[in-house]
């Protein structure tokens, strides 16, 4: 069953304990969701299995290929327990760090994090729970022991994380329990796989590696949350399939102000690079509670739409919100509003002549291009791997981009791209037979109509599985 609208902008939305149970993802599915995302810091393996349960069963009943996304909580530190739950931190006050575990006080925090006292030096600062509070460092004894002074202070309570955005931590890309939801991850055969507090390129080549050591086709995902991920941006977006904006991590390690312009250029590089961006974060926070959103989320949201974003993502707001099914709907229609604005369509100007893709991903251009000068009502390709999709989608034509594969696990992962709908289609024969064959299985969905003139690319002969070498204009029967 296909949505009622299909906008070129996808919506993601995590499942938590207000949202997982079919009916609600069901609901939420039929108003406009394309993309659900499980949260593998919170909730059990049980809980998100049955979440995958869920979604299987839509897909497998409804013919639609919403697809998975596993996030990884990735190496985020937090404190211990605190004296009674709750301590004050009176701001000009010194206070002791250490890596040895005790119970908390206003004299003494516990970090969980061996190598606290080597890695952070004197004159760098540590934000607890989310940056309300900001501690400078003074001293190090380069064993277990910080001192501090307060710079902000005021209550915090156990467990709560902590931020280290001058440090540079040795601590691994993947703890071990990243390394047993990774697995579950791929056992049931999850699409997108995202790696929190991404720092360099060489954090995804290790997850990638994990990834293609168990036979997954699993692609990856970099979340932008740490300074040190900015300064390597260039680097990651070529490492990886896919980035996510995480704008809460990011606005406590970054100047605040920094934020909405790095959004900004995170999401031109990665059109250009042909790597999907997600945007995320407090997209609709006040959902949680309330009906409606406030006018600045409506002008985030859309934003991001004009941005280029190739999908929007709801958090806590569908995960444990009272409003799970309203948020989306209110999101798809501020989506549909924002795209009917000429300034999303057309991104990426140019491809890279020095590529050894340049070749097919030029001809993927002029076929955007040539749709756009004849007014062509989609554009039409097959692939395998995928590629094609990815170039595509990448210069956000204003035509919808169909793309036909015999490569299963490949419908489901395509439907995170910017304005890409996926068909199974298994019997490829000759271009010219092939091409009739999709275009009519096209006019049959209601997705085209005879009259229609249709933008075809392909790879010829067929057979070869090569890259995009041919556009043909198709007028539909």
């Amino acid at each position: 069953m296909d949505k009622i609208t299909q906008n070129r902008t996808k919506i993601i939305a995590t499942i938590g304990p207000a949202s997982r149970n079919y009916e609600t993802i069901e609901a939420m599915i039929n108003a406009g969701l394309d993309v659900i995302r499980m949260n593998f810091s919170h909730s059990t393996l049980e809980d998100h299995q049955s979440t995958v349960d869920h979604v299987r069963r839509f897909n497998s009943s409804n013919k639609s290929n919403v697809c998975l996304l596993g996030d990884l909580q990735g190496p985020k530190l937090r404190i211990g327990m605190v004296l009674n739950n709750q301590i004050f931190l009176e701001t000009g006050r010194k206070i002791f760090l250490t890596s040895e575990e005790t119970v908390s006080t206003p004299e003494t925090l516990y970090i969980k994090y061996d190598h606290l006292a080597t890695d952070v030096k004197a004159g760098e600062c540590i934000l607890l729970d989310d940056g309300k509070l900001t501690l400078e460092i003074l001293s190090s004894d380069k064993k277990n022991t910080l001192e501090a002074k307060i710079i902000h202070g005021g209550v915090l309570s156990s467990k709560k994380g902590v931020n280290f955005p001058n440090s540079k931590l040795s601590i691994p890309a993947l703890s071990e329990k990243d390394i047993t939801d990774l697995d579950f991850a791929i056992e049931n055969n999850v699409e997108w796989i995202a790696l929190s507090f991404v720092r360099n390129a060489d954090d995804i080549v290790q997850l990638k590696g994990l990834i293609q050591k168990a036979h997954s086709k699993a692609k990856v995902i970099a979340k932008i949350e740490k300074p040190e991920a900015v300064d390597n941006i260039d680097d990651i977006i070529a490492a990886t399939d896919g980035v996510m904006v995480a704008r809460g991590d990011l606005g406590v390690e970054i100047e605040l102000e920094k934020v909405p312009i790095l959004q900004k250029q995170i999401v031109k590089s990665c059109i250009q690079g042909a790597k999907p961006v997600i945007i995320a974060t407090q997209m609709m926070e006040s959902m949680i509670q309330s009906p409606t959103p406030t006018r600045a989320e409506t002008n985030d949201v859309t934003n991001a739409v004009l941005d280029g974003a190739d999908a929007v993502m709801l958090s806590a707001e569908t995960s444990v919100g009272a409003y799970p099914i309203e948020v989306v709907k209110i999101m798809e229609r501020i989506i549909r509003y924002a795209e009917k604005q000429e300034t999303i369509y057309n991104k990426r100007k140019e491809v890279n002549p020095a590529s050894n893709t340049f070749i097919s991903d030029e001809i993927c251009h002029q076929a955007c291009l040539i749709c756009d000068v004849l007014n062509a009502k989609a554009i039409v390709s097959m692939t395998h791997s995928g590629y094609t999709a990815f170039q595509l989608a990448s210069f956000r034509p204003k035509a919808p981009v169909f793309i036909f594969t015999d490569n299963k696990q490949l419908l489901y992962t395509l439907n995170l791209l910017w304005g890409v709908k996926c068909y199974y289609y298994n019997k490829f024969a000759t271009t010219d037979e092939t091409i009739h064959d999709v275009n009519n299985l096209l006019r049959e969905m209601g997705q085209v109509k005879p009259g229609d003139l249709v933008i075809n690319t392909a790879s010829m002969p067929l057979h070869t599985r090569s890259r995009t070498n041919t556009i043909r204009a198709s007028r539909i029967h």
